[in-house]
């Protein structure tokens, strides 16, 4: 399959990210370059653009389509966690700019060979980096009941996990889970017919849950925050795209506790517990898709951008 992915609030990301030609940035989930292309386009010979991704089909992707901008970019195979590693291994102290896009690429979803998507009968797999060392199929076929349970209800949102991860347990006993079917159809027993009707798919919620799960997402995020935020230039901006509440609140908790520091009891006349603010949020409430881009990408619906400026 060819990569595609069409990148959303894409014009948006452009805007806050305040592109310098001479700056220094960096896309921690490079993609198929949707955003990143835009930026090597804005930069001059002084500017520089590191692109970053796990995904080695998309590092192939994105490769080809900056090779006009070789002189400029460069290109990482790696988590977005390691981004302050990566930066030191170059000898860069600090970047203009870092943009996230937290979301699941159409090429993933679509590619029968990944197995994200719950419409299909796909292998079981799920991660974002082909190399790691847990896919789906182990955690659906290894892990205890209990945390199938807690997976499923902290990070699907799910009313009916435990009836769920019951399920997975009593089909695995008969022979292994294998593909994204046999989990769909365990999913639609588990949840009543009345609660199948609303809500979209019964799937969707699961099949989130067990994704972030197998690509360690919530835990990479809540981690790599701060140190991303330690890594900006002063003035530089850290511009992050979430899709569902899990990642939304992490965002903006850890953007809140980066301007507003301080610990003192709200009766303390002066602050004493001597935490500074990194910097400010630009952007107050999410940023979310217009009209137009609703219309001509449905996938872009759930998408919220958030972006954090560095004092």
């Amino acid at each position: 399959m060819e990569f595609q992915h069409e990148p959303v609030l894409f014009n948006e990301v452009i805007e806050y990210l305040h592109i310098r030609p001479d700056g220094i940035y960096v896309d921690g989930t490079l993609g198929g370059a949707g955003h990143s292309h835009e930026i090597a386009t804005r930069l001059t010979e002084g500017g520089r653009l590191i692109g970053v991704d796990q995904d080695k089909d998309a590092i192939a992707a994105a490769a080809a389509r900056l090779t006009a901008f070789h002189d400029r970019v460069t290109i990482v195979k790696s988590n977005y966690e390691n981004i302050p590693e990566i930066l030191a291994g170059m000898g860069i102290e600090s970047v203009d700019g870092i943009l996230l896009d937290l979301g699941v690429s159409s090429f993933q979803l679509d590619n029968p060979e990944r197995g994200f998507s719950y419409n299909r009968d796909e292998p079981l797999d799920m991660r974002m980096d082909q190399e790691g060392a847990v896919s789906a199929r182990n955690i659906l076929n290894e892990w205890p009941e209990k945390e199938l349970f807690r997976i499923i209800r902290d990070y699907g949102e799910e009313k009916f996990a435990g009836k769920i991860a019951a399920n997975i347990v009593k089909a695995r006993e008969e022979k292994p889970l294998e593909t994204t079917g046999e989990l769909a159809a365990i999913i639609r027993r588990s949840i009543p017919a009345k609660m199948q009707v609303k809500g979209g798919n019964p799937c969707k919620r699961t099949f989130q849950a067990v994704r972030i799960a197998c690509n360690r997402e919530l835990d990479v995020l809540e981690d790599s925050i701060d140190r991303l935020i330690g890594v900006l230039a002063p003035g530089g901006r850290l511009a992050i795209i979430t899709f569902h509440s899990l990642e939304d609140r992490i965002v903006k908790n850890a953007f809140r506790r980066n301007e507003s520091p301080c610990t003192c009891p709200p009766e303390f006349p002066v602050c004493v517990c001597g935490k500074v603010s990194r910097g400010k949020q630009i952007t107050r409430k999410a940023v979310l898709p217009g009209r137009e881009e609703l219309e001509r990408n449905k996938r872009s619906a759930s998408a919220k951008l958030r972006v954090f400026e560095k004092a």
